[in-house]
């Protein structure tokens, strides 16, 4: 019999076909995670479960999942999964921590980019039906601070981009060697430091009960 899973986020359907390439049976129900009752009716059916962030992968719903073997994340964070929980039932967790990490870096340096050149209010001021363009001239990010918390995978490479927009990189992350800090191009400082001198901040740590708020 072959493994049944459900994709209950939306997946591309390349992604779809690679499942039904090997074999697997798939269900792609791409609301059904917003649905946490008709989840809960369904999770029964399934050997493995494919999400996104969208669906909250609860004790109670592990609870009802009497055939899951695996919940695979589209991404990194696996915040929405109750990770104890699942190793309880001898559920692997398992997320795809290099799948998004160029796209995500480059959407922060976009939105560095918005901030600097004051985009989001420019276009309601358009809309509005001004045009006030001394007011949006914006700044350059050139020799600007730049203030990345937490340089791993995705912090890592916006440090980078940084780096090559000629912006000066401070960086605080509790496990970045000092060799892998020079190897960026980035100095590494204090939580507080880092507040009191970028001009830019961006954030890049994973939610847990330490970092969050």
């Amino acid at each position: 019999m072959a493994p049944r899973v459900l994709v209950s986020d939306k997946l591309s359907t390349t992604a779809v076909q690679i499942f039904k390439d090997r074999g697997i049976e798939v269900d792609y129900l791409p609301d059904l995670g917003k649905d946490k009752e008709k989840l809960l009716e369904v999770i029964g059916q399934y050997d493995g479960l494919a999400i996104r962030s969208a669906t909250k992968v609860t004790e109670k719903l592990i609870n009802a999942a009497t055939r899951l073997k695996v919940v695979g994340r589209a991404g990194i964070g696996v915040d929405n999964v109750d990770i104890p929980a699942a190793s309880r039932k001898g559920i692997i967790v398992m997320n795809t921590p290099f799948g998004n990490s160029i796209t995500t870096a480059e959407h922060a340096v976009a939105m560095i980019f918005a901030l600097a050149r004051q985009i989001p209010e420019a276009n309601a001021s358009t809309h509005a039906g001004k045009w006030e363009k001394n007011r949006f001239m914006g700044i350059e990010i050139t020799s600007k601070t730049l203030g990345v918390i937490g340089c791993g995978n995705i912090g890592s490479i916006v440090a980078t981009r940084g780096v090559g927009l000629k912006m000066h990189v401070i960086a605080f992350d509790p496990f970045l060697s000092d060799s892998r800090a020079e190897e960026l191009g980035v100095e590494k400082v204090e939580l507080d430091e880092l507040f009191a001198r970028a001009d830019f901040i961006t954030l890049h740590t994973p939610l847990t009960d330490k970092t969050r708020n």
